[in-house]
């Protein structure tokens, strides 16, 4: 039933895709900002209650339900495990971007190329070389995609065994979502936050996606170049200050040979205040030195998406075997 909840998920999230600023976003943003404030009152230990009530907690109650509903209805449980996958998944929240930025290159539109990255991204993109541009999309894109699908994938299969798939998804989602809310909270003007529960959410988060990095990163490897992906892997991955980040996108420079990582081009500045609702760390991506392969070109756009859809092909396959080597055993 898993499988079958995952095609459902995706070909809904596929079909209608949730908006931007959607009901389900704003409600997590007030979860954390109340959760923040009721239960933070600045000392260190507050950081581990602020960081279960906020990640633990929805999760948890997510759990009871999905137990519930598997004991006393299937059909109900199948309806749940779609919803919570429909609701964390995200596929086309950030592939539209991508898509558009794609086409308009491929138009020779570059001014609306650079304006798409600039919303996307809240950065100057007015003077950014071309294959900065490009590099920038590739490894943004990357990134979400491991965090929107590989990583939600990964904790509700594993967390599905003990009949609590819907609650892995929401545990990885709002770890996610939570560190990145507080780091954003600390790096905008007059919004100060604990120091110590924005240094626990991200170690935690990194601990919680320890294993799916690395499992995306193979996923890469196998559907792509293997022996340059793990030789990327191996040798650039360090590069990245964040070790996930860094195997990921080392992986994927590899698997497709093109040059990743670098610092931003001089004079790139992003809004430090608006990065929030670009969905990720502007931090996340900034590298000592870049990999090898070639300068990003336009080609590496479709290589990459087929290298994502590859991937999770690839792991849907891996979910159908283990279903039907569980059925026979």
């Amino acid at each position: 039933m898993n499988l079958i909840a995952v095609l459902l998920a995706l070909i809904c999230e596929q079909l209608k895709p949730l908006p931007h600023g959607n009901p389900v976003h704003q409600g997590m943003i007030a979860w954390v900002r109340w959760t923040g404030r009721n239960f933070d009152a600045g000392r260190s230990h507050h950081a581990a209650v602020v960081w279960s009530i906020t990640v633990v907690g929805p999760a948890l109650l997510v759990g009871l339900l999905a137990m519930l509903l598997h004991r006393y209805s299937l059909v109900l449980s199948l309806v749940l495990d779609v919803l919570v996958l429909y609701l964390t998944l995200g596929f086309r929240q950030f592939s539209h971007y991508f898509t558009d930025i794609r086409d308009a290159l491929e138009r020779g539109d570059e001014l609306e190329a650079r304006r798409l990255l600039a919303e996307w991204r809240h950065l100057d993109a007015s003077e950014l070389p071309r294959t900065e541009l490009l590099r920038h999309v590739v490894e943004h894109s990357l990134l979400a995609a491991h965090r929107h699908v590989f990583g939600v994938f990964f904790w509700f299969v594993l967390l599905s065994a003990l009949g609590l798939g819907p609650a892995g998804a929401v545990l990885y989602r709002m770890a996610e979502f939570a560190g990145r809310y507080w780091a954003f909270k600390n790096r905008t003007l007059d919004a100060p936050t604990n120091e110590r529960l924005m240094q626990l959410s991200r170690r935690l988060f990194g601990l919680i996606d320890h294993v799916p990095a690395r499992l995306t990163a193979t996923g890469f490897a196998i559907v792509g170049n293997f022996e340059e992906a793990v030789n990327g892997w191996r040798r650039d991955a360090a590069l990245w200050a964040h070790s996930n980040e860094g195997i990921i996108l080392a992986a994927a420079a590899g698997a497709v040979g093109v040059q990743l990582g670098g610092s931003a081009a001089p004079g790139v500045t992003p809004d430090r205040s608006k990065t929030f609702e670009a969905g990720g760390d502007m931090d996340s991506t900034r590298a000592e030195g870049s990999t090898g392969g070639q300068p990003p070109q336009l080609g590496h756009l479709q290589s990459v998406v087929g290298l994502v859809w590859r991937s999770v092909v690839l792991w849907m396959l891996l979910m159908g075997l283990l279903r039907a080597a569980n059925m026979l055993g």
